[in-house]
């Protein structure tokens, strides 16, 4: 039997990894290399996607809960981490800003290089070339808690809020990304939403599941990009 070493991994995408590595693993894989056929379907699905994201905007509003799930390695094992719902890996708030959705959400890693909370339009967040789809949800709660997510999450998108790198959920100058949603949400709702935390081992945290299967949220619209 191989041994087996728990190995905590922090990467790009915002959350945490953890996951079994056999450490006298010496198999490989083999390269993948896209035909031109493989190549036109996935740009037809591109300009789906691209599609659907536009007709989705206008039901998107103040203060829900977006998800999306990222297509690569890193965001499956990332999704792994769930203890209840593996569909997503990431999740940011909505904030509908003139005529523009815009998503709040806490990155770290490359794509994010001065690490601190980002503020970016729909369609980035929810793109089609690294991701296979996003949900939305929404939390049965009054319209001015709704209003309130979105305060507290500009509020600490001002404060140029870091990402955790140590996913502590008991420091507040720094936060991973279901953090980030976490405390804005229970913040604005002045405690009154309260959220399941997940543990592996002696390790506490909040996942992507714990935030969208809370009993007061529910989906308003899914899409898989295909």
């Amino acid at each position: 039997m191989n041994k087996l070493s728990m190995i905590i991994i922090r990467w790009l995408s915002g959350c945490l990894i953890v996951f079994a590595v056999s450490c006298e693993n010496t198999s490989s894989y083999n390269s993948y290399i896209p035909t031109k056929e493989d190549s036109v379907k996935r740009i037809a699905v591109i300009k789906k996607a691209y599609i659907q994201i536009a007709g989705i905007k206008s039901s998107v509003k103040n203060g829900d809960l977006i998800t999306r799930t990222g297509n690569d390695f890193t965001s499956e094992s990332l999704r792994s981490l769930n203890q209840r719902d593996k569909s997503y890996s990431h999740c940011g708030i909505a904030s509908i800003e003139h005529d523009s959705v815009f998503v709040y959400h806490a990155l770290g890693g490359d794509f994010n290089p001065d690490q601190k909370i980002r503020r970016d339009p729909l369609e980035l967040f929810a793109e089609p070339y690294s991701n296979k789809g996003i949900g939305i949800f929404r939390f049965m709660v009054a319209d001015s808690i709704k209003n309130n997510f979105v305060s507290v999450a500009k509020e600490l998108f001002k404060k140029g809020v870091m990402f955790d790198m140590d996913f502590d959920l008991k420091t507040d100058d720094r936060m991973y990304c279901a953090e980030f949603v976490y405390k804005t949400f229970v913040k604005a709702s002045y405690e009154k939403l309260q959220f399941n935390h997940s543990h592996i081992n002696s390790f506490e945290f909040i996942g992507v599941d714990d935030i969208f299967l809370n009993p007061l949220c529910s989906l308003q619209s899914k899409l898989v990009y295909k």
